[in-house]
């Protein structure tokens, strides 16, 4: 079993920047695939980025392409997602997932689990 935990979510203005973390409980944090999701009011879920389970290939939505940056440290468990350039639309509850033994799919049926998600807005 993991369990997952975001923190890092706030309110921001237009053009700036937030750096969201995932720690996760399990030991066995480099066998997983990870990823960001988000979904906003009235919205269904959608992919944002997400990177194999050694970092060394992510994946990144088309909307968030050179403003967002996942990275990830096994050593200490945890995924970060960096937004910069954040826009009003980028506001979301943002999730991430883990996808055991996965390659870094952008399908949120792929992972098998998810965060409580924390809350980013932008404000215009």
């Amino acid at each position: 079993q993991v369990a997952l935990v975001e923190s890092g979510g706030g309110l921001v203005q237009a053009g700036g920047s937030l750096r969201l973390s995932c720690i996760s409980s399990g030991r066995t944090f480099n066998t997983y695939a990870m990823a960001w999701f988000r979904q906003a009011p009235g919205k269904e879920r959608e992919f944002v980025a997400a990177a194999t389970w050694s970092g060394g290939r992510t994946d990144y939505a088309d909307s968030v392409k050179g403003r967002f940056t996942i990275s990830r440290d096994n050593a200490k468990n945890t995924v970060y997602l960096q937004m910069n350039s954040l826009k009003p639309e980028d506001t979301a509850v943002y999730y991430c997932a883990a996808d055991y033994l996965g390659s870094g799919s952008a399908s949120a049926s792929r992972y098998d689990y998810w965060g409580q998600g924390t809350q980013v807005t932008v404000s215009s």
